[in-house]
C-alpha cells in the first residue's frame, strides 16, 4: 500500500477499547481541502485515514489515538465512538457535491481497491466485529449522510468485511401495506425494537415521526440502496427483518 503521513494535531487519548471501524465521504469540493481540513487544529475533526481516487492513502492519526471523526453518535448502547474506532475518510463529495446531471460521484475502483487493503491490513491487527464496520449515517443517522447509499458495501462484504444479507431463499413473510410518517402502534414498535437491536441509537416509540423517518432513511442507505425514502415499505420491513437476525444472532 502507497501510505503517506500528514500529522494532524486534532486528537487524544482513548479511553475505551478499540473495536469498531467508521467510514466516512469527505463531502467536499477536493481531498485537497479536506486534508487541509482535518489538519486544522482550528476545525476540531480529523480520522486516522483518508483514501484519495487513486488509490494513495494519507494517514493523519496513529491508530492507537483516539481520532474526533465520529462526533455525537452511538452504536448498540454505546457512546464516545471516537474512542472504540478507527475512522477512514473517503475523498467523494457525496451529497454535498454531486454530479452536474443530480447523481452522487461514483467511488473510483482504485480507491476502493486500496480501501479494501488498508481494512484488511487493519483486521489484521485489531478484533473488529462485522457488525461494529460501519457508515458514519449509521452511527448518527439524525445528523449525517455518508458515505451515502452510493458505497459499495456488498463489495466489502465479497471481500470479507462486514455483512452483506443473503436474500434469495430467506422466509421473512410481511403481509400488509408497510408503515410511513404518521403511522402508531405496536407495528411502529415492533420494527422500531429491531432497528434499535440491530445498533441504531434512538428512542423507541410507537409513532412513526421526523426521528423513525431519519433512522429508516439511514438504514435504507446501508441496506437498500436503491429505495432511500424514510418509507418503511413491504421491502425494507422484510431487510430490516433480515438484518436483526444477522445482527442478533
Amino acid at each position: 500500500m502507497d501510505i503517506t503521513r500528514a500529522e494532524s494535531p486534532n486528537f487524544n487519548e482513548r479511553k475505551h477499547t478499540l473495536d469498531m471501524l467508521v467510514l466516512h465521504y469527505t463531502g467536499m469540493a477536493t481531498g485537497e481541502e479536506a486534508l487541509e481540513r482535518m489538519c486544522d487544529p482550528v476545525a476540531e475533526v480529523s480520522a486516522h485515514y483518508m483514501v484519495w481516487e487513486d488509490g494513495r492513502i494519507t494517514q493523519l492519526v496513529d491508530e492507537d489515538k483516539r481520532a474526533w471523526h465520529a462526533g455525537v453518535s452511538s452504536w448498540q448502547s454505546q457512546q464516545d465512538l471516537n474512542s472504540r474506532s478507527i475512522g477512514i475518510e473517503i475523498v467523494n463529495g457525496g451529497h454535498d457535491y454531486p454530479l452536474p446531471d443530480g447523481s452522487l460521484p461514483p467511488y473510483p475502483r482504485p480507491q476502493i481497491h486500496a480501501l479494501l487493503d488498508l481494512i484488511h491490513d487493519i483486521l489484521s491487527r485489531h478484533e473488529i466485529p462485522a457488525t461494529r464496520i460501519l457508515g458514519h449515517s449509521d452511527i448518527a443517522p439524525l445528523r449525517k449522510q455518508d458515505p451515502g447509499e452510493h458505497f459499495p458495501w456488498e463489495r466489502l462484504a465479497r471481500a470479507g468485511i462486514g455483512h452483506w444479507p443473503q436474500i434469495e431463499g430467506t422466509t421473512q413473510e410481511i403481509i400488509g401495506k408497510g408503515l410511513e410518517r404518521g403511522a402508531s402502534g405496536s407495528s411502529v414498535w415492533r420494527m422500531q425494537t429491531m432497528l434499535s437491536e440491530i445498533g441504531y441509537g434512538f428512542d423507541v416509540t410507537d409513532i412513526y415521526g421526523e426521528t423513525c423517518e431519519k433512522v429508516v432513511t439511514a438504514f435504507q442507505r446501508r441496506w437498500l440502496t436503491d429505495l432511500v425514502t424514510g418509507q418503511a415499505g413491504l421491502d425494507t420491513l422484510r431487510r430490516i427483518g433480515v438484518i436483526h437476525a444477522l445482527y442478533t444472532a
